[in-house]
């Protein structure tokens, strides 16, 4: 399944930065989807780094589309997707219009909003109430910390943090300059260098973007070497150790019907659960988790004992719930809040 990941916030925040960020990245080739107000989309002179399709959707806003299906048969011809929403789109329609696609083979990667530091508490941030539109974000990266004074900044990113936990108590928030983060946080990496002889153009124009350097996402992994318990490893999804943004990889899990193989995709509180992929080498089946902070030692405890061995077949309640799983994975529009079931 093809991550899908969205790019929202104010105009002005940075998410053609960050979307630079990510795109400047050595072995990383994804398809953007650029979505500006005006008649000219001005945003997509403004890409660099490696792409394999880049798409304008210019006039209007992708959260306001009536109907999705031109942007879906694009979605399925592209390995990997990211898409920077216009400055006027609310994450919570972003949300709905990515839920309720019908493009096929694709998952949902994610809704990062990017937010001004400076200026969120004039321009977003201005009622009594915390804005709604971090009910939807799996991510907020609060950018421009480098343009507040040293002795303020950390004062200024627990009031905003605050305020965005007011609404969503579990998002992930990654503080920024220049909208530098770990591309580890949002996607796979494929390799640490260019590909020799391969977009030189990309390779050269890099230096001339690395403005700064994000702080590095810390990862666990713990194998899963025989069948673990179903109910086990989705108690660990459903309520993940704290500061772990994304749990992948395949696993090995008892059912009703002997030892099944699974392929699980967690972004923020989303999960993604589907039957492994026929190419995969059970001999890699694990857990990775991923997030900025991590305490490797309490997360790596949580994943290897959820992984333990199971000694006993499911329950019937444990196998229903994995059903349920599998079934609103495959038809992600059904799928309104992921702890529903824990």
């Amino acid at each position: 399944m093809i991550p899908v990941i969205v790019l929202t916030g104010y105009l002005g925040a940075g998410k053609t930065s960050l979307l630079n960020c990510l795109l400047n990245r050595p072995g990383t080739r994804v398809g953007v989807i650029i979505n500006d107000i005006g008649k000219v989309n001005v945003d997509t002179g403004l890409i660099t780094g490696q792409i394999d399709a880049a798409e304008s959707i210019a006039g209007g806003c992708v959260c306001c589309l009536s109907d999705s299906s031109p942007l879906d048969e694009l979605l399925e011809n592209l390995d990997a997707i990211i898409v920077e929403a216009s400055g006027a789109a609310d994450p919570l329609n972003v949300d709905r219009l990515l839920r309720f696609g019908k493009a096929d083979g694709v998952r949902f990667g994610g809704i990062i909003d990017v937010i001004d530091a400076v200026e969120h508490e004039h321009t977003v941030d201005t009622s009594a109430m915390a804005p709604a539109r971090f009910n939807a974000t799996s991510m907020v990266v609060v950018n421009k910390l480098d343009r507040i004074a040293p002795e303020d900044r950390d004062t200024v990113l627990a009031r905003i943090s605050g305020r965005i936990r007011e609404i969503n108590p579990q998002v992930a928030i990654v503080p920024a300059s220049h909208a530098a983060i770990d591309p580890e946080l949002v996607f796979d990496i494929a390799m640490g260098e260019d590909p020799v002889d391969e977009l030189p153009l990309a390779a050269a124009s890099r230096p001339h973007h690395d403005h700064a350097h994000a702080a590095h996402a810390n990862a666990v992994t713990v194998r899963c070497p025989e069948a673990a318990d179903a109910g086990a490893v989705l108690d660990l999804l459903e309520h993940p150790p704290g500061a772990a943004y994304r749990i992948k990889g395949h696993v090995k899990l008892r059912t009703d019907r002997g030892t099944k193989r699974f392929l699980i995709n967690m972004v923020g509180r989303q999960i993604h659960f589907a039957e492994a992929t026929a190419t995969s080498d059970p001999a890699d089946d694990a857990l990775v988790a991923v997030g900025m902070g991590l305490d490797e030692t309490v997360v790596g405890a949580a994943l290897a004992t959820a992984l333990e061995p199971a000694r006993q077949d499911p329950s019937p309640r444990n196998l229903t719930r994995l059903e349920r799983r599998l079934i609103l994975s495959s038809n992600a529009g059904d799928e309104t809040k992921d702890n529903e079931f824990a």
